[in-house]
């Protein structure tokens, strides 16, 4: 599909607005596109799975609920991920939401090269085999429901087959490229 914005002329027909500057078919530059988006605040999570009786798991940040009828859930992956391919492989995953002392976890989870799941990490095996980290926020247990190719990343969508909530504690946040903590205005 060709999205074109409103203009005028070959400007048009190309996608760019030439009295704006905007360029549709390009987008904005990366540096400021990264910059934009690190002003949002966004929860953080650990996806987990179990593929061929290894433990795999990353952290990500973009993590949504989709729908409530069925229950669907979504994340996306870096398409160059080395974890995406055994995430793909398995059976179902976990989504395991972060507290807000937690984040020497998604440090690990996003870290290259380590054992994610030896110590310190806490986990034991769910009711499907998938990791679930311990000292979570919540649990969702998901089978795979669909995924697409989006730009450079996969989007991933889950259908919830188990939801388990283990305490109201704050949750962990990601902003201008740090973790942190949510603090509730005062009612």
């Amino acid at each position: 599909m060709t999205r074109t914005l409103p203009g005028r002329g070959a400007d048009a027909a190309r996608g760019v607005d030439a009295g704006r500057g905007l360029d549709a078919a390009r987008g904005v530059d990366a540096g400021r596109f990264r910059e934009a988006l690190a002003v949002h605040a966004a929860g953080v999570v650990v996806i987990t799975a179990q593929n061929d009786g290894v433990p795999v798991g990353l952290t990500a940040t973009s993590f949504s609920s989709v729908s409530l009828a069925p229950p669907l859930v979504s994340f996306y992956v870096d398409r160059s991920s080395t974890t995406w391919p055994s995430l793909r492989g398995a059976g179902h995953f976990a989504v395991n939401v972060l507290a807000s002392d937690q984040s020497d976890v998604a440090a690990r989870f996003a870290r290259k090269g380590v054992d994610r799941f030896a110590e310190p990490t806490r986990w034991r095996p769910g009711p499907l085999g998938a990791p679930l980290l311990l000292d979570v926020s919540a649990h969702l247990i998901c089978l795979p429901y669909d995924t697409s190719d989006v730009g450079d990343h996969v989007l991933v969508v889950g259908l919830v087959a188990e939801a388990a909530v283990h305490g109201a504690s704050r949750p962990l946040l990601y902003h201008q490229g740090r973790f942190g903590r949510f603090l509730a205005h005062p009612s």
